[in-house]
């Protein structure tokens, strides 16, 4: 199993179940030394605004969200929902756990 830090709308119900087929249990979690920030995508109906975290390095910043177990296999369908404009990366938590996180793709 891999772990998935989550932050946006991978922590919504509806998202995973369509995503996944399955709705995911967590622990909450925080990620320390990044900020989160906003994107602007542009979708069929318009632009979107969505959170994005940016690193900082500074460990007064911090982003509360959650780490959940996934499959390999979930983790690539994440990867395509996700798209073009993030990038997975790997994260520390204030845990000491190590996950995947979604990241500008710049």
């Amino acid at each position: 199993m891999q772990k998935l830090f989550a932050y946006g709308t991978l922590q919504d119900k509806d998202v995973q179940e369509d995503l996944f087929g399955r709705i995911l249990q967590g622990t909450p979690e925080t990620l320390i030394g990044y900020e989160l920030n906003e994107i602007q995508i542009e979708e069929e109906f318009g632009i979107v605004h969505y959170p994005i975290i940016m690193e900082t390095e500074n460990s007064d910043d911090t982003i509360d969200g959650i780490v959940y177990e996934v499959t390999v296999n979930e983790l690539r369908q994440a990867d395509l929902y996700e798209g073009k404009h993030y990038k997975r990366v790997e994260v520390q938590l204030q845990s000491n756990q190590k996950a995947w996180a979604y990241s500008a793709a710049i």
